[in-house]
């Protein structure tokens, strides 16, 4: 970055790098939910959402994390901060994002609650988030009776159904975090109340030190127990041997005084997970519900705990709003309780003004000065969820198969399901999907998070790129953990993509980026490749299966489950990710053969001829490959069925993934690299047939004329794909690309397979059968990842062809355009989705009123997990702001076309 233009972030960021300040020791990384995950499943079918559902996260301590409301905590989630909230109308205290589980809820698991997060820095000296709490009763059984009640037809039930909003009667709780340094954190809570009348709030800033000593992990604490201590009236003494020793108080001002400081342990109530326990009393997790809620006053013990909390009790009157201001500091001197330096509330209002104004700044330099304010904000916010996602995950998988030595062993069923990943050692601040309802890290999410992570904080990119191909991540055999619920699931092998994306955004002005980076990854990478090329490629034939490849329901039938003997199944997308993984792994080859050492060129040589192998496969084996020419489409074929092949002839994005895999072998780099030019023309001349698959390019980008590229769609099929996808009655919507044809709508298609008979119809939004748990649609919604990667295709298809190509669009619309227009405008559709049109109403939010009328909704984002192919209502999990950031990055790119046609090189 320019100098002149650096921020004072800017500078917090190369500290944090450097090591001479630790910035990023604490973050908004406390999970939002540790009940229901695999990590705490004790059960011995896997049960998770029974085995710990969420009333028991009041009661049950957490043996890997902590959670709780947009909170704080540091890297290693060892001390939490996070805010408790009671209306005096809920039978237990609002520690945590309600939810129904994957059994409870008619499209699977859902968070049935409404919050937001509105801004954060990437170093989180400045983050803002936003909870909506109602002043009556949560309706927690009309949630769950309702939704259970729903078919797959119908649209889940959410909270803002109840009508527990209406007459606004509820608190608008907003949670700000401002670092005076490092190790300096204040806190800002704020509650306004945004109803007719006065309704009473408890807040309870709590403080916890997550467990250890139940598992006898004390080695993490220094063999020595953390204790909260209180030293004063409200001020509290964190003793951590290893993390440090904090002091916790809110700043003073005398009309609004806690009402008190107690505290409790963090320990399990054993007698509420059994009722025939004969032990003694003791004081529990749930102590200050208990006190709160119960009014039991012996649940909660003065002066010394494992967790604390101030108690406020307030009467808000309508339209007002109260406030407190906390402070969490490290205490330099071991034998003090108290800092060395005291703010007084200007000083931490002024704080907070400064490192608002420093976001400001930060985001005025990446966020384009033409973007319309409405884009800002709904960049903004996609950045703020980015951040907010950063999760700590704790996961040691030898540990957890073996169970702990004060704890029931665990059942054998949990070895055999993990024995694969016994190495598995997970301790880290990861990217989450959703810090709700995706609380663990998905490796083929995380490729797509960190495109726009790249652009606020570049290291944390390279560095969790980097993080998923170490050894204790990585599988010996080369294979990249997918997800918690499976870590030998297969997903797309789009890592490498992602890596050289990273690299690409970070280049000088000669081109260069962070070599080191790229030759970290690409030892790794290899590795991976390797696995994928041994275990997905059945007859050695370069057409690849695999699995569901993260598309869930796109096919027929699950793709993930085992097929008859006999008959194999070949997956156009399946070989398509593989052409794609060719062609970045050939151009990192080149790159680091050009900046690093020629020895890369041989390397380089074995991309070029493997991926040449996988485009020759895709469309000539056994005649025409995975291709038909009487659809002019690619799609997934079955093998050895009843002695027969069968096409699969369902027009999905598994058809267009082929197009993903464009390559440019720039003139000057090859003529750089004399042993790969001799290797490439030698091959080229030996095999004419495969020749014809790499072309010379005539375009008038001055870089690129005379260079060769290839892809694997030749321009006669690229054309006839691209008829169909750019066709508003088939792939084309509104609001983006449909995963799924809409002609399929009228057309279903159907086979059978082993007596079963299977359909696929489009359905736009939600999922209308169990398959994947029923919370996952790709039969038609609008994904922002593969959209991102057919914009990206055409942009460098268009370095390639130039202006010279144009292409009726929309299809049947009689008005030519060219490919970088296309793009465009495939990018400004999507990025519609959260922009409010002419009657204030943002396609994403669907009908609901109050978010085009109510200014206290209006300006609120979600970011989902996927929207509906016709309308653009968003779907799915509500808080993806992991692959869904992808908007910023689409923002960005439609200000910026000129400069990111230029990085697609």
């Amino acid at each position: 970055m320019d100098p002149l233009t650096r921020t004072a972030e800017d500078d917090r960021l190369d500290e944090n790098k450097a090591r001479t300040r630790n910035w990023q020791r604490w973050g908004t990384y406390l999970p939002e939910r540790q009940w229901g995950t695999v990590r705490e499943d004790y059960s011995y079918n896997g049960d998770v959402w029974n085995s710990f559902p969420y009333e028991m996260g009041q009661y049950r301590a957490y043996r890997w994390g902590e959670d709780g409301l947009l909170g704080w905590t540091d890297r290693q989630c060892r001390l939490c901060f996070s805010p408790v909230l009671w209306n005096g109308q809920d039978a237990t205290l609002k520690e945590r994002l309600f939810g129904l589980g994957n059994p409870e809820g008619n499209h699977g698991e859902d968070v049935k609650e409404q919050f937001y997060y509105l801004d954060a820095t990437p170093t989180h000296s400045y983050c803002k988030g936003l909870y909506k709490y109602p002043q009556s009763a949560f309706p927690y059984q009309q949630l769950r009776e309702e939704n259970r009640r729903r078919g797959y037809n119908d649209p889940e039930y959410e909270l803002i159904d109840t009508g527990i909003f209406d007459e606004s009667r509820y608190f608008d709780v907003f949670v700000e975090y401002a670092k005076a340094g490092d190790e300096d954190t204040l806190i800002r809570l704020t509650a306004w109340n945004r109803g007719p009348d006065a309704a009473p709030l408890t807040l309870l800033p709590q403080l916890t030190l997550r467990n250890n000593w139940s598992w006898k992990n004390l080695e993490e604490t220094g063999n020595t127990r953390p204790y909260l201590r209180q030293t004063a009236d409200f001020r509290v003494h964190a003793h951590h041997k290893v993390l440090g020793n904090y002091a916790f108080y809110p700043l003073e001002d005398d009309a609004l005084q806690p009402e008190r400081l107690v505290f409790t342990e963090n320990d399990s109530n054993f007698r509420r997970l059994d009722p025939n326990f004969q032990g003694d009393d003791h004081f529990s997790k749930d102590g200050f519900d208990r006190l709160i809620v119960h009014g039991e006053e012996n649940a909660v013990k003065a002066g010394e705990g494992t967790r604390c909390a101030l108690v406020y009790r307030w009467q808000i009157p309508p339209g007002e709003s109260c406030s407190v201001l906390l402070r969490l500091v490290r205490l330099e001197d071991e034998s003090s309780t108290e800092p060395a330096s005291s703010y007084s509330l200007q000083q931490a209002e002024e704080i907070f003004a400064t490192r608002l104004k420093e976001a400001d700044e930060f985001y005025a330099q990446r966020i384009p000065a033409e973007a319309t304010p409405q884009e800002c904000l709904v960049a903004r916010q996609a950045y703020a969820g980015l951040l907010w996602s950063k999760q700590f995950y704790y996961f040691i998988a030898e540990q957890w198969m073996s169970g702990d030595k004060t704890q029931i062993a665990p059942p054998p069923e949990r070895a055999k399901k993990s024995e694969p990943w016994k190495h598995l050692f997970c301790r880290d601040v990861l990217s989450m999907p959703d810090k709700w309802e995706y609380p663990w890290f998905a490796a083929w999410d995380t490729a797509f998070h960190m495109i726009p992570m790249a652009r606020i904080d570049a290291e944390f990119a390279k560095n969790q790129l980097l993080l998923l191909l170490r050894e204790w991540y990585m599988h010996p055999n080369g294979q990249i953990p997918a997800y918690e619920f499976s870590f030998s699931d297969v997903n797309p092998p789009v890592h490498g993509w992602a890596v050289w994306h990273v690299y690409r955004l970070g280049v000088d002005e000669n081109g260069v980026g962070d070599l080191d980076f790229l030759e970290r990854a690409f030892q790794k990478l290899m590795l991976n490749f390797t696995w994928w090329v041994n275990r997905n490629d059945e007859k050695g034939r370069n057409l690849f299966g695999g699995g569901f490849l993260g598309l869930d329901n796109i096919g027929v039938f699950d793709r993930s489950v085992p097929l008859p003997d006999g008959v194999s199944l070949h997956q156009a997308d399946g070989t398509a990710w593989m052409g794609l993984y060719c062609s970045v792994m050939l151009q990192i080859a080149m790159e680091l053969a050009h900046h690093r050492s020629k020895a890369y060129e041989d390397i380089a040589s074995k991309f070029f001829e493997h991926y040449i192998a996988v485009i020759d496969a895709i469309n000539t084996v056994g005649g025409s490959g995975l291709w038909d020419e009487e659809d002019g489409f690619y799609f997934d074929h079955l093998e050895g069925l009843n002695g027969e092949n069968l096409t699969l002839k369902v027009r999905s994005m598994v058809g267009i993934a082929p197009l993903f895999a464009v390559c440019i072998l720039k003139k000057d780099t090859v003529e750089d690299l004399p042993d790969f030019y001799k290797r490439t023309d030698w091959f080229l001349n030996y095999n004419r047939k495969l020749s014809a698959y790499v072309s010379t390019a005539t375009t008038h980008h001055p870089d690129l004329h005379g260079s060769r590229w290839i892809a694997i769609a030749p321009q006669d099929r690229f054309r006839r794909i691209l008829q169909r996808v750019l066709d508003e009655s088939e792939f084309l919507s509104g609001n983006g690309v449909r995963a799924l044809s809409r002609y399929h709508h009228d057309h279903p298609f159907e086979t059978e397979l082993n007596g079963q008979r299977f359909s696929v119809r489009y359905t736009p939004a939600e999922g209308d059968s169990g398959m994947f748990g029923g919370n996952s649609n790709w039969r038609g919604p609008v994904w922002f990842p593969m959209n991102m990667l057919f914009i990206n295709a055409l942009e460098r298809y268009s370095l390639v062809y130039g202006d010279d190509l144009k292409l009726e669009y929309p299809t049947g619309s009689g008005e030519q355009h060219t490919l970088v227009e296309i793009a465009e405008d495939i990018a400004r559709r999507l990025v519609n989705l959260f922009l409010p049109g002419p009657d204030g109403r943002r396609p994403c939010q669907a009908s609901e009123a109050r978010f085009a009328n109510d200014p206290y909704w209006k300006d609120l984002m979600l970011f989902y997990e996927y929207f509906d192919g016709d309308t653009g209502r968003g779907v799915g999990a509500s808080h993806q702001t992991g692959w869904t950031a992808l908007a910023a990055s689409l923002i960005e790119g439609l200000y910026t076309r000129r400069e990111i046609r230029n990085r697609a090189q």
